[in-house]
């Protein structure tokens, strides 16, 4: 386990098979509330089928391992504990808790090679794409049902219902633009000196865009605001469906644009490892809302490997403090 520290007298904490269905022991987290590595820890673990005990102390079960290599963080599952190094730890997670995976790092169609601000760009693509795909297909839903009975009783009346609905649109629309922003302030200038044509195209993408986006702001308005039995109810919602659909295709097409001529100039580019992280953390600098408030709603669009590399991302972070301030948002 590398430089894992591991002492078990056996492995107690079993899985048991509950109705065919895996059942996980709990499993406790010792560390500070401040500690970074506690944080990139517990998210790990919220993506796994545990029930998760932190325990905010910087504490930990010395007694049955002796001392703790790391002094920050320790797991312990049953008689089972464990402390190290953040990738001994995800090793762990993984080895002990097969799906999904946790460890970021590992596997994938990138090398190290691929430059920090491809990584964040792909990453934010798959996240802004799956939160369009959900509300286009809450959109079509809401238009088959006619605003009547909410389709999750969870969600409430159907009143309750639109107020989510534009709530999540609005946190979507934030992290568009907040995205837009970033690549218009950061990327693009790179991008000029190598092809100033593409980044035009970009840009104009952006713009032509916008009206849309906040198009569908208002359409979502309008149906908060009309009785379900009025006439101009579903052709709203019809409307609403319709023009979501319209940004999925437009974003699908933008995103890949971007992906297959624009970021393969970044690589071009071959900047230092001190501008790319120079660069990083001006991102997160724009990207406040969506690093700040909008963190757990950005990392729900992406799956649990995708989550934990956009992590490695945060925690490259040389301002300490504002990435302590990050890490800690996706766990309250």
């Amino acid at each position: 386990m590398g430089n894992c520290f591991v002492k078990s007298d056996k492995l107690t904490a079993e899985i048991v098979a509950r109705d065919g269905a895996k059942v996980y022991p709990t499993v406790r987290l010792y560390g500070s509330p401040k500690s970074i590595l506690a944080a990139y820890i517990r998210f790990a673990l919220l993506h796994k089928s545990v029930s998760l005990d932190f325990i905010p102390s910087d504490e930990t079960p010395t007694s049955r391992i002796g001392s703790d290599p790391d002094g920050h963080v320790t797991l312990q599952v049953g008689s089972e504990v464990v402390s190290g190094s953040r990738e001994a730890l995800l090793r762990f997670i993984d080895a002990r808790f097969p799906s999904p995976a946790a460890a970021g790092s590992g596997g994938g169609v990138e090398v190290e090679t691929t430059p920090l601000m491809v990584k964040l760009t792909r990453l934010q693509h798959k996240s802004m794409m799956w939160h369009v795909e959900r509300v286009v297909r809450w959109a079509k839903d809401l238009e088959t049902r006619g605003g009547k009975k909410a389709v999750d009783p969870s969600v409430g009346s159907p009143r309750m219902e639109i107020k989510k609905f534009a709530r999540s649109y609005s946190e979507l629309l934030e992290v568009m633009m907040e995205h837009a922003q970033m690549e218009e302030t950061l990327l693009f200038p790179f991008f000029d000196s190598a092809d100033r044509a593409l980044t035009k195209v970009a840009k104009e993408d952006h713009a032509r865009d916008l009206p849309l986006m906040n198009g569908i702001k208002e359409i979502i308005k309008s149906v908060g605001v009309l009785a379900s039995e009025s006439p101009d109810f579903q052709e709203v919602l019809y409307n609403l469906s319709t023009r979501l659909k319209l940004l999925q295709a437009r974003c699908k097409q933008h995103f890949m644009e971007e992906e297959v001529e624009v970021l393969p100039l970044m690589e071009a580019l071959e900047l230092s490892k001190e501008q790319e992280e120079s660069a990083l953390e001006q991102c997160f600098d724009v990207m406040q809302g969506t690093h700040g408030r909008l963190l757990k709603f950005f990392l729900e669009g992406l799956t649990s490997r995708d989550a934990m590399k956009y992590l490695d991302l945060i925690s490259m972070c040389r301002n300490k403090e504002k990435m302590e301030s990050m890490l800690q948002m996706i766990v309250k």
